[in-house]
């Protein structure tokens, strides 16, 4: 038990890693060199890792047995103003999601068409890779702030909506990093049913395996 608990937090700390690294290579590919400079752009954990969003908040909800194992890294700094295209700021926002979705992909599949000739335990292995992925892509795409949600969901709006959406994310954001997650996770507790839902039949969709 003990070793399953070490293993996920493992993964979710390198798949909260990768989040953040793709971050800093596509606003960099966008013209803002910010993470670059700040030495983000490398797979080093210690670059990278936050005491509490890192390490305390995932192994507390390992340990409590919680039903979703969260985490975050520090941020990957970068100036939205320095971006190319009215969509900079999206697209370095759903970088993130996109490396959990291409990385729960990668592993998903490979169960569901190599399971067949993995070893039991590498078959475990992988579906616990495959379901922090996905549990960090849906929560991170999630349009509360300051989840990337929000950035990619301000983007795609019409101008009047994005206006007052744009007005509630900076009302949001003035919480705090602390208050912010902690409403976060309420609204993820009140609709963890659609929320796990959602997370399951993607999971088996991936896989061809039901959890």
């Amino acid at each position: 038990m003990q070793i399953d608990v070490i293993f996920g937090v493992l993964v979710l700390l390198f798949s909260v890693i990768l989040h953040e690294v793709a971050h800093g290579y596509m606003a960099d590919y966008l013209g803002d060199p910010t993470a670059r400079h700040s030495g983000r752009l490398t797979l080093n954990p210690i670059s990278h890792i936050d005491p509490f969003g890192s390490v305390i908040l995932p192994a507390l909800l390992a340990l409590t047995h919680s039903p979703f194992l969260i985490g975050y890294a520090k941020p990957v700094p970068y100036n939205p103003y320095n971006l190319r295209g009215f969509y900079g700021e999206a697209l370095v926002a759903f970088a993130g999601p996109a490396t959990n979705i291409a990385l729960a992909l990668l592993f998903g599949l490979t169960i569901r068409f190599f399971g067949a000739l993995l070893s039991p335990a590498l078959v475990s292995a992988f579906a616990v890779v495959v379901y922090i992925n996905i549990l960090l892509a849906l929560f991170n795409l999630v349009p509360l702030p300051p989840l990337d949600g929000s950035k990619v969901l301000s983007a795609i709006l019409p101008t009047r909506l994005a206006l007052g959406y744009h007005n509630f994310r900076a009302s949001f954001e003035r919480l705090g990093m602390f208050s912010g997650l902690l409403l976060i996770l309420v609204f993820l507790y009140l609709f963890s049913p659609f929320f796990f839902a959602l997370l399951r039949s993607t999971f088996t969709l991936l896989t061809g395996v039901g959890i």
